[in-house]
């Protein structure tokens, strides 16, 4: 709630937040019902926009929960909720009509493709991978609200694709659980050497977009995204205002304020792909943590005591780290040459050296005390409102108070001649326009009098109170229109029996899976496709996150997005969509899918679990295929990062020595994981239409071996 308020009072024009369950940020505090309800009605108080995160995975068993605390925000006046689920997207907008839904970044928009599939289902607005340039999102010409990212923590692979924390550790970032694996130290190995070793090879800067606002502004996006959902309320606050001030042209020093933004929090800045950077410049690879700003380097170093040349100023309580040494502290006592005790230093000081550094190293403040202070003070936002008067002798006072929006009138009594001491229009104003401590501010108050009249200043006040009174419940209690519809599902196709299937990188593979007589081979590579597309159960597995999906279909595919599907042509929806509940089978099968390869984030009970629910509901087996052997793909990173050449043969290394293999791709760096996924489990493969090994590096003789096990 303190975020909120920091938010609120220093500019923004809409806040995300999350609930307790079904947000991207599992382990952020997040908000009650309680609090949602009084966070929705003190926002709208200020006219500003809250929007709910529910933007995860939604499992089977949660799918009840979801739908009930999504009717919850509704009928309590939400503006919209985000949403990263196909299924429950799909299913929202049939049963909430009236309901605003934005698709989430987790939702991958990276094409005009997808945004046009995401506008044709009703969704609202979308927000666009952040792997996109702007010049990208400018091509979008589909009628669909924009909104990107433009400052705070970059994940490096493409959102909605990380698999890594899942596979390693069972938190998926997909249900808001990430354990930020991008953030440990790798290896990188390239044909068995060690290239580079326990750096931070996966950690991005900070983006920040602030140097380019104005080409910002010039576009056609419709919202500017700030992402500070695990950060303190005190940069909330400050980076709200930030940008607040540069979107509305206010004159402030640039350079002034940004190192303020480094005191609070930075990795580096980057200004990401929105505007091109190279790959390689997105990287941090010495720390993945708050480095803060340079003030001054170590001269001289005793077992009592730090001799520091300041650069810019040091104040007690501020803290302060050793950029190479990565320790730090609080700075309790400050002294200067003559070891007396100061308050502040802004050339030569000395600190207690608390953590035993040995020698001369660079000095980064990472906290301000007096800039902390300060920003704990909200500034008042103000609504302006304006007054109308009608004081007219022998007729009701009348006082209308408007917002632009609402407009209330009250009467009070009926205006006198005045004998004595007649009431001025400048007098009325002046009592109107006392809005102390009230949400508004006067800017306009328009008087409509007789000459010489007299009314009661008491009366006066008390009208302008009950004006605001009623004006503040009028806001705060602002409807949004509900509607609440019985979803009818129809046209459930029946169930069909593939068997095995298999992903091959290799024509090796390939012709193995041919004589093992697979009923459907997945190639990877294009060139390799061709060669083999006149065998009818040969499909071609398109590359993720395309910004041209259509130009990869051929007559067979095995899709890796979401976007609009011609007619005419075989697909297979692969695991990468993400499917983990029975509404995003249901629903992909509208759009042509033959058959839907289930998220391998799923457990065998899930997908037990999700097969039986199907057959409740809709009378017969789902045609789903599951991932039975082979290694997942934890990640996808846009970019060569790595500064791989085209050879299988790299693997990033991590702390417990588990082995990643890593590739580029010409256009993506993919990661998967050291160990193969494996299914063994005969009672759910028996349940499943199709079965699927993935080969990656397998010789021929592997392939047959493997596939042997499955037959």
């Amino acid at each position: 709630m303190e975020c909120l308020y920091q938010a609120i009072s220093n500019g923004a024009d809409a806040v995300y937040l999350g609930c307790k369950s079904f947000g991207a940020r599992k382990f952020a505090r997040n908000f009650d019902n309680e609090e949602i309800i009084k966070a929705i009605k003190y926002a709208h108080l200020y006219g500003v926009k809250i929007y709910v995160t529910m933007n995860t995975l939604v499992k089977d068993d949660e799918v009840e929960e979801f739908l009930n605390q999504v009717e919850f925000l509704h009928k309590n006046n939400v503006d919209a909720i985000i949403v990263q689920d196909f299924g429950m997207i799909c299913l929202l907008r049939e049963m909430f009509p009236k309901l605003e839904i934005h698709a989430s970044t987790q939702a991958n928009t990276s094409s005009k493709e997808t945004a046009k599939l995401f506008y044709n289902l009703g969704v609202k607005r979308v927000v666009f991978s952040r792997e996109m340039s702007l010049d990208e999102i400018k091509e979008v010409d589909i009628p669909i609200e924009k909104e990107v990212f433009i400052h705070g923590a970059l994940c490096i692979c493409y959102s909605g694709c990380c698999l890594m924390s899942s596979m390693l550790g069972t938190r998926s970032g997909n249900r808001g659980e990430c354990a930020g694996s991008c953030r440990l130290p790798y290896s990188l190995e390239v044909n068995g050497q060690i290239i580079e070793r326990d750096k931070y090879l996966l950690s991005t800067k900070e983006l920040n977009s602030s140097t380019k606002i104005n080409d910002l502004l010039q576009s056609d996006i419709a919202s500017f995204k700030i992402e500070g959902r695990m950060k303190s309320p005190e940069y909330v606050g400050f980076i709200t205002r930030y940008y607040r001030n540069l979107i509305d042209g206010k004159n402030i020093n640039l350079e002034e304020e940004t190192n303020k933004l480094k005191t609070i929090f930075n990795r580096e800045f980057t200004e990401g792909n929105l505007f091109n950077t190279p790959s390689y410049e997105l990287m941090n690879s010495k720390t993945p943590n708050h480095i803060g700003l340079e003030i001054g380097k170590v001269i001289d170093v005793t077992p009592s005591k730090i001799k520091i040349k300041l650069t810019k100023p040091l104040n007690q309580q501020d803290a302060i780290r050793f950029l190479n040494s990565k320790k730090g502290f609080i700075v309790n006592y400050l002294y200067d040459e003559k070891d007396n005790l100061i308050n502040s230093a802004e050339h030569i000081c000395y600190v207690d050296n608390k953590v035993n550094l040995t020698e001369n190293d660079i000095v980064c403040k990472t906290q301000d005390y007096k800039l902390n202070n300060e920003l704990k003070n909200l500034p008042q936002r103000k609504v302006e409102v304006s007054f109308n008067v009608q004081a007219k002798i022998n007729k009701p006072l009348t006082i209308t108070i408007s917002d632009q929006e609402n407009t209330i009138s009250l009467i009070g009594t009926n205006v006198q001649k005045s004998i004595n001491a007649p009431v001025t229009k400048e007098r009325i104003k002046e009592q109107l326009e006392k809005l102390g401590n009230t949400p508004f501010i006067c800017n306009e108050c328009i008087v409509e009098s007789d000459e010489k009249i007299f009314i009661s200043i008491k009366e006066l006040n008390e009208l302008r109170r009950s004006l605001v009174e009623k004006l503040i419940e009028i806001r705060e209690n602002k409807v949004i229109s509900y509607q609440k519809n019985v979803v009818n599902f129809e046209g459930v196709p029946s169930f069909k029996k593939i068997g095995i299937t298999a992903l091959v990188k290799t024509e090796e593979q390939l012709n193995m899976c041919l004589n093992k007589k697979i009923s459907i081979i997945y190639v990877t590579d294009k060139l390799l496709y061709d060669k083999y597309k006149d065998i009818t159960n040969i499909y071609l597995k398109t590359p993720r996150c395309s910004r041209n999906p259509k130009s990869y279909e051929v007559e067979n595919n095995l899709v890796s997005d979401y976007y609009e599907y011609q007619d005419g042509k075989k697909f297979i929806a692969d695991y990468t969509m993400n499917i983990s509940n029975i509404y995003t089978i249901y629903y992909l099968s509208k759009y042509n899918m033959s058959h839907i390869t289930l998220s391998v984030e799923l457990t065998e009970y899930e997908i037990k679990n999700m097969i039986t629910k199907y057959k409740d509901k809709f009378n017969t087996l789902p045609n789903v295929e599951i991932v039975a052997y082979g290694k997942v793909e934890n990640m996808l990173i846009k970019g060569n990062i790595l500064q791989l050449n085209n050879s299988l043969d790299a693997k990033l290394i991590d702390f417990k020595n588990r082995k990643f293999p890593v590739f580029y791709d010409g256009e993506n760096t993919h990661i998967l994981n050291y160990e193969n996924k494996i299914v063994e489990n005969n009672e759910i493969l028996k349940l499943a239409s199709s079965i699927r090994l993935q080969f990656f590096d397998e010789s021929s003789e592997d392939v047959e071996q493997i596939v042997n096990k499955y037959i």
